[in-house]
């Protein structure tokens, strides 16, 4: 580990002094070899020390050599004490990256907000005439994945095919996520079946597929079919398969998996505690959530926001809130998720001043600042208590641009309190980020129908026609397959 700060050049001296613990100039080396840079960047243990080992490469003229350069852009792109832009401007700057520098950056594009970046990189290194290899198509996956790209994913699939690549379990994996997220289940099992071979990741992945687009029953199926061939589901097998259920309502399968863990001796650890009270508090077992809640002997954040966002969701407020009270005075520290729960929890009951409070003292006591979501709540909660004018000014001073959410509830309470003045000004702001919305119209005009002002409700019913607006009509489907 680097322990002292780099002394960089002066700009006003001919010469300088290496620090002790980095390597001399070749200039003043003389015939003594040097030690690797790269060396030095993987013992680095902050962005600040990472950009000085980087300085001591220009200086010595090395920021060409790929393998140091290579060092540099993982520290910056795959820790979370880097930055990905840094890492972007290292990889920019380097005049031959190589495949692990490509994969590298493609992977932490897949992982950042803006995953469909890792799908522009990877077209540029086609036409850069780089091979992409078997360690590039997991991670581009992801990002396919994270951005819903599932389109892409098809054509990413035949990338694979040419290269001979579909093979590679990882790859198989990555193909089965992307196809499963996008409910695309018949080309997810073809994968599967055809794999020549499949780990207890691939299982898990198939298994999660179904889970996730509600189909319980093959779930099960499945996962009675892997432990009959004698895969034994580990902690990340069964979580992330609880995560599924959670998500998609699947109790029934939630509940087989639980008994699968009591029959197996199971501990219940922090990672498998807190999806099994996930699942419960998700699916409205609230019951049998609290009882495991209660039951573990260690808690994470994670658990505690399971158990008050299943509360705050089905309706248990005052119960919500106590938890979160109990949450502060064990000393755990609240996070975005909790903020949210808890602020959704004294939204559906109404309670403005306790909202008010926990919204004012996420900044104040926690040096949490509020974003968006949190800003939707309160705004949600404002409108509801019918304080159209306080969640307007609330929208008016967030230091973001209010997106279709947050209007949209505002445009709600409006209607509930037939408040017309701000409903003209919300759909005004709704109309400039989508002007093709006809929601805002029809909800304008019919509330100036209720107030009798028809000459209102021809204007804007005249609107939506110049405009090739039209209602639509309502329709719903059953059916037992997402292919």
């Amino acid at each position: 580990m680097c322990r002292r700060a780099l002394r960089l050049p002066s700009k006003r001296s001919a010469h300088f002094l290496a620090p002790s613990h980095l390597p001399p100039p070749a200039s003043a080396a003389g015939p003594r070899r040097s030690l690797p840079l790269s060396l030095f960047a993987d013992r680095c243990a902050s962005l600040r020390q990472l950009k000085q080992v980087h300085a001591q490469m220009v200086v010595r003229d090395r920021i060409h050599d790929n393998y140091a350069a290579s060092r540099l852009i993982a520290f910056a792109a795959l820790l979370p004490s880097g930055d990905l832009r840094y890492a972007l401007r290292l990889f920019h700057q380097t005049r031959e990256p190589n495949s692990f520098m490509w994969n590298t950056v493609i992977r932490g594009l897949a992982d950042s907000p803006r995953p469909s970046d890792a799908i522009d990189l990877y077209v540029k290194m086609q036409r850069m005439g780089v091979p992409p290899g078997k360690h590039t198509y997991p991670f581009l996956l992801k990002g396919c994945t994270n951005c819903c790209a599932f389109s892409t994913c098809r054509q990413v699939h035949t990338h694979v095919l040419k290269r001979g690549l579909d093979v590679d379990v990882y790859i198989v994996n990555g193909l089965i996520r992307c196809y499963g997220s996008g409910g695309l289940l018949s080309h997810a099992r073809k994968l599967f079946d055809g794999a020549p071979a499949r780990n207890l990741i691939v299982w898990t992945t198939m298994v999660s597929a179904y889970a996730q687009n509600f189909q319980a029953d093959k779930a099960l199926q499945l996962f009675d079919q892997m432990i009959q061939e004698g895969l034994e589901p580990n902690d990340a097998t069964l979580s992330s398969v609880l995560s599924a259920c959670a998500r998609s309502g699947g109790l029934d399968l939630g509940g087989r998996i639980h008994l699968f863990m009591k029959e197996k001796g199971i501990e219940l650890g922090v990672i498998l505690g807190t999806a099994l009270v996930d699942m419960y508090a998700k699916n409205g077992a609230i019951s049998v959530a609290r009882e495991l809640f209660r039951a573990m002997p260690e808690k994470n954040i994670a658990t505690w926001n399971a158990m008050i966002c299943g509360l705050a969701h089905h309706g248990h407020a005052s119960e919500a809130l106590r938890l979160f009270r109990e949450l502060e005075k064990e000393a755990v520290a609240p996070n975005d998720v909790t903020f949210v729960g808890v602020l959704s929890a004294c939204c559906h009951a109404g309670l403005l001043e306790a909202g008010r409070g926990i919204f004012c003292s996420m900044q104040r006591d926690y040096a949490n600042e509020p974003k968006i979501e949190h800003y939707g709540c309160m705004v949600d909660l404002l409108g509801r208590c019918g304080r159209l004018t306080e969640a307007e000014d609330l929208i008016s001073g967030m230091k973001w641009e209010p997106d279709i959410v947050v209007l949209g509830a505002l445009l709600t309470a409006c209607k509930h309190h037939r408040n017309i003045e701000v409903a003209e000004r919300v759909v005004r702001r709704i109309l400039e980020l989508e002007p093709h919305s006809h929601g805002v119209y029809v909800v304008l005009s019919n509330m100036y129908a209720e107030a009798g002002r028809w000459e209102d409700v021809e204007r804007w019913r005249k609107a939506m026609r110049d405009g090739g607006l039209n209602k639509v009509p309502a329709w719903s489907c059953i059916g037992d397959d997402k292919n």
